[in-house]
């Protein structure tokens, strides 16, 4: 039985009877959907995690509740190794991965694996040893306090929301795998540098203002800081970002969807124009076959991106990027090309 091939079509969501047809066919598949839908599938060769939100091929930008995001491993590409980790087990995921190839990571939102990850995952063993992209699992916004965000293995049907599942996946010799970050935001040159002393980590209270110490939340109010900017750094060349995620003025603390690190210096983003029109612009035209994607949630609720085409590709929308580390309001991709001629 021959299954429904997204790469032939023009289409990113297929119903639970159309993803079960393609796994019957033998596909590999990476899949984004509320978790009833995840939870109806067939065992297959295929992981997946709960969002709702994507960005589509026929689209846009689209919540759907009913059907399935689909990414289809790429026909020169094979499963080296597929699996869950726990806690304990995931510093060592990249000792499980081919010499030749990439991993696909998905985690669960607000988990123990998350905040381990963005911690200290830049320390564990080998995780620059080929590259590593996925995304962090969530729910709908106005889901019940009772749900999770998850993560699938379709090879035993289970699912987690304290552990991790891992695609390792092995490309032939005359392929490789680049990874590609969209990032808009640039830091606000004419404004001060924050560091983070006192407080780190994914909630903090104390920050220091051109070194002089103050609390976060009075330097935001007292400037009229639009938090729906990220503070931006520059990590060994890359700009990277760190999304606010609640202010509690209570407790006078900051939280955020990314861990800050003590000895980086940050500044908040500057605004920028048109969302779409500007990630079509940085994204350009990329070589080769782009094999996995994800945007994240930020950029979809800020920018009005329902119904809205960021460029010509297609992801979930997601709860935090991974690109070898954990990222906030970016877009992620993978390109795999081959003998260097992007064909």
């Amino acid at each position: 039985m021959t299954g429904p091939n997204p790469r032939q079509a023009d289409r990113s969501l297929y119903s639970v009877a159309e993803v079960a047809a393609m796994l019957e066919a033998g596909d590999t598949l990476i899949l984004a959907a509320e978790e009833p839908l995840l939870a109806a599938l067939p065992r297959g060769d295929w992981i997946g995690g709960t969002s709702p939100y994507f960005m589509t091929a026929e689209a846009g930008g689209a919540c759907d509740r009913d059907r399935i995001f689909v990414q289809r491993m790429p026909a020169i590409a094979s499963v080296a190794w597929v699996g869950m980790l726990n806690r304990a087990a995931l510093p060592d995921m990249a000792a499980l991965g081919p010499d030749n190839g990439y991993t696909i990571v998905l985690m669960p939102g607000q988990s123990d694996v998350h905040r381990d990850f963005a911690l200290h995952g830049l320390e564990w063993r080998d995780m620059f040893r080929r590259p590593v992209v996925g995304w962090v699992t969530g729910v709908a916004g106005d889901a019940n306090l009772a749900a999770r965000p998850k993560v699938f293995d379709g090879r035993t049907g289970r699912s987690a929301d304290d552990a991790a599942v891992v695609l390792h996946v092995a490309l032939p010799e005359d392929a490789f795998a680049r990874v590609d970050i969209v990032n808009l935001f640039t830091p606000d040159m004419d404004g001060p540098v924050l560091t983070f002393v006192e407080d780190t980590g994914f909630t903090v209270e104390r920050v220091r203002v051109d070194g002089a110490p103050t609390r976060l939340v009075d330097h935001i109010a007292a400037n009229g800081i639009d938090t729906r900017l990220p503070l931006v750094a520059d990590y060994n060349g890359a700009m990277i970002n760190v999304a606010t995620a609640a202010i509690n003025d209570a407790s006078g603390k900051v939280s955020f969807y990314a861990p800050v690190h003590e000895g980086i210096e940050y500044r908040f983003a500057r605004p920028i124009g048109d969302y779409p029109q500007e990630f079509a612009e940085h994204l350009g035209d990329p070589s080769g076959e782009i094999a996995f994607s994800c945007n994240c949630i930020l950029n979809y609720l800020y920018a009005g991106l329902e119904g809205r085409q960021t460029g010509s590709i297609a992801g979930p929308v997601t709860f935090g990027e991974i690109a070898y580390m954990l990222l906030t309001q970016t877009m992620v991709y993978l390109v795999i090309e081959r003998d260097g001629t992007g064909s």
